[in-house]
């Protein structure tokens, strides 16, 4: 998707659903610190093989980030111990980087928040270690496609409802199931603010769209059932059945024509190299 750049209003307040407008400014701001969680995205593609420890993956990420300038907002968050969370396989989201190796056909999504100036840049996409299997890739196509369906319906005067109706409809029309337990969220200044963004709803149901929102769309696709559970961690997230699970993330700045996508891929990497 192109990126549109837009003149957004020249204000900064909450509006009547507590979500905050952005103006001109602000948005200069977003697309530095995004582009920065894009370019260390890009960055780590290149060490993603069989082999590697989640733990050498959250080092050049962390590493990455303080040699531009920026903080992992991440680190600490809550008590989370690393610098990105990074969710093999069966894991829905929130990994936490160790000591495991990747193995061949394993599929990873790598999340990564910058902090820089004062504002977060939030992104994560999927990987794979060595070859992937047929079923993982069509789960990697459709989870990508999904939030490609729920950004292009991202304009003023269309809801929040219409965004996941458009990413339930598309996943569920390919036999694979929307994670209802985690969404997408307001970000800016703070990390998470208002709205929850769902992967998963009805049309014209839920707040408005307005220009100068900026927020994430990051649905969670499962091969099999929706459910998740936490592991004793307190933070890793698994599907239930044991099922793939695959996951893919934009922030988006909603414009007067329509949507920018701030964490576009530099080097056009954002989805992953599929070698059956």
């Amino acid at each position: 998707m192109n990126l549109i750049k837009e003149i957004l209003l020249d204000t900064n307040h909450l509006n009547k659903d507590g979500i905050r407008i952005h103006n001109d400014d602000d948005l200069y701001e977003m697309r530095q610190s995004c582009k920065l969680a894009a370019e260390t995205l890009d960055m780590i593609g290149n060490y993603v093989e069989p082999g590697i420890t989640t733990e050498k993956l959250n080092t050049l990420c962390h590493d990455f980030m303080l040699d531009h300038g920026s903080k992992p907002a991440t680190l600490g968050y809550r008590g989370f111990p690393k610098s990105c969370c990074i969710s093999v396989n069966h894991v829905v989201c929130h990994g936490i980087p160790g000591p495991k190796r990747l193995k061949e056909n394993d599929i990873l999504n790598i999340d990564v928040t910058c902090i820089l100036n004062g504002w977060f840049g939030d992104s994560s996409r999927m990987y794979v270690a060595g070859k992937v299997t047929k079923k993982a890739s069509r789960l990697i196509e459709v989870t990508h496609a999904a939030l490609m369906h729920g950004i292009s319906v991202v304009k003023p005067g269309n809801t929040f409802g219409d965004i996941g109706a458009a990413i339930q409809q598309f996943v569920e029309g390919n036999k694979m199931s929307v994670v209802r337990d985690f969404c997408g969220h307001g970000v800016g200044r703070s990390f998470h603010s208002s709205p929850n963004v769902l992967h998963f709803g009805k049309k014209k149901t839920g707040a408005v769209l307005e220009t100068g929102m900026f927020f994430t769309i990051e649905p969670m696709v499962n091969l099999g059932k929706p459910e998740t559970k936490i592991l004793s961690d307190n933070w890793t997230a698994v599907t239930k059945d044991k099922s793939l699970s695959a996951q893919f993330e934009h922030t988006v700045a909603v414009t007067s024509e329509g949507v920018e996508i701030l964490t576009l891929s530099p080097k056009n990497k954002f989805f992953p190299d599929l070698k059956a």
